[in-house]
């Protein structure tokens, strides 16, 4: 419970806790927000870390001179991708192994078929999509690799979809993350950018099972 507290407060108040760590260890900030990124992107286990507001607060400290933007735009952009790769690669190796490639009753041939042409076909909008949107952008990487979207179309979608997220989300920090009422109101636009996504995802989840 006490880590479950730590963690939401960590994730509504990122930005206090990202300048005492940028005043009291200087560069290892880089450090610290390249694995924050790669394991919220590369571990299917840990979706909940603070990706979107994460980026925002950057960009915000970029923009007050505590921090290189183009460095943080590099190496963000590097652990973005590469999480994702990892995540995908966990996916095409561990999916067939965990169900057997037979029908059984955790594994069903014809549903991975499917799964594998909607990839195919769609999951480049899916997977650029999914980086906006938290625990999304965890698992879908990780679904790719199991559904075997091929590497060079997940990584040609990985780049695209990491540029925009990552560019985009420093980007906008770094322009208005200091405007005066941005700051007084960080805690209510973090909330909207956990809340609004995830509306998003349980409108589209209630969409698809009524046409089901």
């Amino acid at each position: 419970m006490e880590l479950l507290i730590f963690l939401l407060d960590f994730i509504l108040h990122v930005d206090r806790y990202l300048e005492t760590f940028v005043r009291d260890h200087g560069l290892w900030v880089y450090v610290l927000l390249f694995l924050v990124i790669f394991v919220e992107t590369g571990l299917v286990v840990m979706p909940f870390l603070p990706g979107d507001s994460l980026l925002f607060v950057v960009g915000a400290m970029c923009g007050v001179g505590l921090m290189s933007y183009p460095l943080s735009v590099a190496l963000l952009l590097a652990a973005a991708v590469l999480g994702n790769q990892s995540n995908y690669t966990l996916g095409r190796y561990f999916g067939p192994r965990v169900f057997q490639w037979e029908d059984s009753r955790f594994f069903n041939k014809a549903a991975f078929d499917r799964a594998h042409d909607f990839y195919e076909r769609y999951g480049g909008i899916t997977l650029v999509a999914a980086r906006f949107m938290p625990f999304l952008r965890t698992f879908a990487p990780f679904v790719a690799g199991v559904a075997r979207m091929t590497r060079t179309r997940f990584t040609l979608f990985d780049v695209s979809g990491g540029a925009l997220w990552v560019v985009g989300l420093i980007s906008i920090g770094y322009f208005f993350g200091n405007f005066p009422f941005v700051k007084q109101h960080l805690e209510k636009i973090i909330w909207a950018m956990i809340l609004i996504p995830g509306l998003v995802i349980l409108f589209g989840a209630w969409k698809s099972r009524r046409k089901a």
